[in-house]
């Protein structure tokens, strides 16, 4: 916590002129700190008398965590609709909550939301915190952060998950700073301990290892989603829940930074997350011409075409085709692995697929643990045969 030493302070306002949160103020000649401190250390900074000083807590000492229940989601909401992951992480929220015994929440930040919080109380969700305004219009890390940490305080669930996109990569650890807890992000598995604990299963060591963090001491726990990796519910229409609609004007949306205007990249636009059928190739394909193979067998089935990062950092694709921990996460209906071997770093990005075909010749490659069907053999032999064979049907 923030101490403030009123024997030294002389109240000469740079702290309050400093602070990038409105947290400190100078009244009667002292300066007093209010809610909005997040402890970030700017006014002990530039404080010259030395009264301000930041305490750390006691060793040991544990917050009260019998005050937070429920688990939450943030529901992310761009271009006038919610992104895939919202729905997915509600499908891994509503078991996460069942297990628990606790409510299940969605948390719906914009503006002109439309009917999007009927459709998360459709896929799960027992209650909708929805913040519209005209200043959530357009996201910013620091509106979107003060919302979110507000309703938090106000609330206390125990769990708070987002997808782990652009979006929710940016605010979500502002979020968690400001309340003092744990985050664990790029998250692939979720699930609850014998103590009610979140167990939160991601890659790490560089995707060698898969590790399961817990947060035991402080509340909330909250962790960042992969899209694709979990399963949304079927949606439910005759569902029902309580929408709580929060009043514009007690919405904490001050933010530093403005949005003049959103432009759409003009680059390589790729979306392999609804592929249906995805045809991959990696380093075993060796070379230009052996992708080429991999791309004619994705045209003749009407899929897509993907790649690990072995064969984009050899330049035989692009980089928004790459699969994997430092590309995309899909999760097609028919995933086609060409010459790759089966690195944990591809696995995590395509292991939820429906059905897996891995064609290698190395008959002991990983990727035939994960295959539902597997080809042993050379892609300059198997690859020309599969084309001809879908093109003769």
């Amino acid at each position: 916590m923030l101490k403030i030493d009123s024997e030294l302070c002389i109240g000469c306002g740079a702290c309050e002129e400093n602070c990038p949160f409105g947290a400190i103020s100078v009244e009667d000649g002292l300066a007093r700190v209010n809610e909005q401190c997040t402890l970030c250390g700017t006014c002990v900074d530039v404080c010259e008398a030395g009264a301000l000083a930041i305490e750390e807590a006691a060793s040991g000492e544990v917050a009260d965590l019998s005050q937070y229940k429920g688990v939450w989601v943030y529901a992310e909401y761009r271009g006038g609709q919610l992104a895939a992951v919202s729905l997915e992480l509600l499908g891994a929220g509503r078991c996460l909550a069942d297990r628990l015994g606790v409510e299940l929440a969605a948390v719906l930040i914009g503006h002109e939301t439309g009917d999007a919080a009927d459709r998360l109380v459709a896929h799960g969700a027992d209650k909708v915190y929805v913040a519209d305004s005209p200043d959530l219009a357009q996201f910013t890390d620091e509106a979107y952060a003060h919302v979110l940490e507000d309703l938090i305080r106000a609330h206390k669930p125990e769990i708070v998950l987002a997808g782990a996109t652009a979006i929710g990569r940016s605010f979500i650890p502002t979020v968690a700073t400001a309340l003092g807890t744990g985050l664990t992000a790029d998250c692939t598995g979720l699930d609850i301990d014998d103590n009610g604990q979140l167990l939160q299963t991601r890659p790490a060591f560089g995707g060698n290892i898969m590790a399961t963090i817990v947060c035991p001491d402080t509340r909330p726990q909250m962790a960042t989603v992969r899209p694709m990796v979990m399963q949304a519910l079927d949606p439910d229409e005759a569902r029902q829940g309580e929408i709580v609609r929060l009043e514009a004007d007690s919405l904490r949306t001050e933010s530093r930074v403005k949005v003049v205007a959103s432009v759409a990249g003009a680059g390589e636009k790729v979306n392999l997350h609804d592929a249906e059928i995805i045809v991959a190739g990696g380093r075993g394909v060796e070379n230009e011409k052996g992708f080429a193979l991999v791309e004619k067998l994705a045209q003749v089935l009407g899929g897509s075409v993907a790649a690990s990062r072995a064969a984009v950092d050899a330049g035989w694709v692009s980089h928004p085709h790459q699969v994997g921990q430092t590309g995309q996460t899909v999760a097609p209906k028919l995933y086609i692995c060409c010459g790759i071997s089966g690195a944990i770093q591809h696995l995590v990005g395509m292991q939820s697929s429906e059905t897996i075909v891995a064609i290698n010749k190395d008959p002991d490659s990983p990727i035939f643990d994960v295959a539902d069907i597997g080809i042993v053999g050379d892609i300059f032999d198997v690859l020309p045969k599969l084309i001809a064979a879908v093109e003769a049907r």
